[in-house]
């Protein structure tokens, strides 16, 4: 599988069931051209073997043996010490260096979670990203990046309500599964935010022509990118995605500085010829 095809389909229809570890890989090849999917894949199969013969008994009894194994026994955990690291994001570094963020973890413990046998899914909160293990009509919700640890409704809401500093209404949507796109898309916004704080804006462009793969529709991706590809010094990729925003945008509050650097482009490109 390609990354663009994967990006495509998504756009299409972001509920589509997708292998999220695969696609998180893939992402990670985009920085890491000589990193093998495959063997990450395995890494993570193996762990699923490991983990496969020890759920048993009730749900909650199974998903403490999915968090004991994977945030005690394998030692992975949230970097509170350099939180954005863009390797926090990347799934092949997160299974290197044993460290991520709350949706990489999150990733990593829906693919072995899920491959052992369990129906483990991502919830994206505000400010933070959990998942919870399912089955029928119950399900136990954990935080990968604080060592697994169990959360109820009045957890899920203090957890939030730190992080935002607003109140946070934990309702059955709230708390819902989050589609794989929308939890790719955040993946890639999280990439895009670190890259945007380093001022490493070739990378910063990098992710977003991929958000422009997946949400093609969101005009301001395309606007961001062109933005990106001015400051990265490729004015001459940047004149469409500029175009692009103006057509679909053109009342935007902000035309006429997207204006200001399409006109930046055009005058760099001719100065060079």
């Amino acid at each position: 599988m390609k990354l663009s095809s994967a990006l495509e389909t998504l756009a299409i229809d972001p509920h589509a069931p997708i292998d999220i570890a695969r696609v998180a890989l893939l992402i990670a090849r985009d920085a890491y051209s000589q990193m093998n999917p495959r063997v990450y894949l395995r890494r993570i199969d193996r762990l699923a073997d490991q983990l496969r013969p020890r759920l048993r008994g009730s749900l909650a009894a199974r998903t403490a043996e999915l968090s004991t194994f994977l945030f005690e026994e394998c030692g992975f955990a949230g970097n509170t010490e350099n939180y954005y690291d863009p390797r926090n994001s990347y799934l092949n570094k997160v299974l290197d260096r044993q460290v991520g963020l709350p949706i990489s973890l999150s990733a990593l413990a829906m693919a072995v979670g899920t491959r052992a046998g369990l129906n483990v899914v991502g919830v994206g909160l505000p400010g933070h990203f959990i998942a919870k293990v399912v089955d029928g009509n119950e399900e136990v919700l954990f935080d990968p990046f604080n060592g697994g640890q169990f959360l109820d409704i009045e957890a899920c809401e203090l957890l939030v309500s730190g992080v935002t500093g607003r109140p946070f209404e934990a309702t059955p949507d709230a708390l819902a599964a989050t589609p794989p796109g929308a939890i790719v898309a955040r993946m890639l916004q999280n990439l895009k935010t670190a890259y945007l704080a380093d001022r490493s804006y070739t990378r910063a462009a990098r992710v977003t022509r991929r958000l422009t793969q997946l949400v093609p529709g969101d005009a301001t991706q395309h606007r961001d990118l062109g933005v990106l590809l001015v400051r990265a010094e490729q004015p001459g990729r940047a004149i469409d995605p500029l175009r692009a925003y103006l057509r679909a945008e053109p009342q935007a509050e902000d035309a006429r500085d997207v204006e200001r650097f399409l006109t930046q482009a055009l005058t760099e490109i001719a100065r060079w010829n």
